[in-house]
């Protein structure tokens, strides 16, 4: 689905959720239409921007399935930064991220197209501190690494845990704000 409640393409969306969401919530970030993972629903207009902000620097946790072995070289050009390509902006380094090369997680979500378990493949952990769009997925390319499965796992200690595709965990604003080490009265200038 789309992390959007309303949109001009036909794609299922985050209304279609077994969940009487208030009226004015929004996604905090986005998750591209190939990707899963955690995202945090909100009715806080100023969440999104004290929590995605460049200077906030969020850590945000990823685990990446790619095509073939991924050899040493490739994962120290992944965690050094690398150039990619931004929509609008053109050429971007990306900033230094923690980059591990994983055993393939047990219990995953069942996806109904998966990359054949017979084809040599990788599974990467990311943690990020930054969000081009597409940028984990730029990123393995730039080093000949195609991203078949990308799911967020956190965002700093606000973790996806146990959840399945399309549930719905409410969290009071108190627990939110300490999972996601905010402040609830602090502002960008602080």
């Amino acid at each position: 689905m789309i992390s959007q409640f309303i949109s001009p393409y036909v794609q299922r969306k985050l209304g279609e959720l077994d969940f009487d969401f208030p009226e004015g919530t929004n996604a905090v970030g986005r998750l591209d239409n190939d990707s899963e993972g955690l995202l945090i629903l909100t009715t806080d207009k100023s969440l999104a921007n004290r929590l995605l902000h460049p200077t906030r620097k969020h850590k945000r946790s990823y685990i990446v399935q790619v095509e073939r072995k991924v050899e040493e070289e490739a994962l120290k050009k992944l965690r050094e930064g690398l150039d990619i390509l931004v929509k609008q902006k053109g050429v971007y380094t990306t900033q230094p991220c923690e980059v591990t090369l994983i055993e393939k997680p047990k219990n995953l979500p069942f996806r109904e197209h998966t990359f054949r378990e017979s084809l040599p493949q990788s599974w990467l952990e990311f943690v990020l501190t930054e969000g081009k769009n597409r940028q984990i997925r730029k990123m393995c390319s730039a080093v000949r690494h195609d991203c078949k499965r990308l799911i967020r796992t956190k965002i700093e200690n606000l973790s996806l845990g146990d959840m399945q595709p399309g549930e719905v965990k409410e969290i009071e604003q108190k627990e939110l704000f300490e999972l996601l080490l905010l402040n609830p009265l602090n502002d960008l200038t602080t």
